[in-house]
């Protein structure tokens, strides 16, 4: 039975960060691209990061360059999404989802498995 667990989320003040991981199991991660997205209330889901098979490649969203980051350890069977410098826009429900194909980047219609998410709320 495959799994995506997200865990990590939680309230933090502007500015400050926090780490999501995606723990996974049930299937060969390493041969999965991996990806976050995110969806607010009353918003569309939106995709936030992805990292390719092999970790050599990486995709952010414009609203998120340059203060997160994600990373994939293959060992662990976990992904991880580092944010930093957090926004009240970052607010949202955050989900990992892994699709067999390596050109999927942030299209959630070419993702298969999913995780049930983790919150996240930015706010003083």
């Amino acid at each position: 039975q495959w799994q995506l667990v997200e865990s990590g989320g939680g309230l933090v003040q502007p500015g400050g960060s926090l780490r999501l991981s995606c723990l996974i199991s049930g299937f060969r991660m390493d041969y999965y691209a991996i990806a976050w997205f995110r969806q607010a209330p009353g918003k569309d889901r939106e995709g936030v990061s992805y990292i390719s098979t092999a970790g050599d490649s990486t995709k952010y969203a414009d609203s998120v360059k340059g203060r997160f980051a994600i990373s994939r350890d293959n060992a662990k069977s976990t992904v991880y999404l580092q944010m930093n410098r957090l926004k009240p826009e970052d607010t949202a429900v955050y989900y990992c989802a892994a699709s067999y194909r390596d050109y999927a980047l942030l299209d959630s219609t070419e993702y298969d498995y999913w995780g049930q998410g983790t919150q996240v709320t930015v706010s003083s």
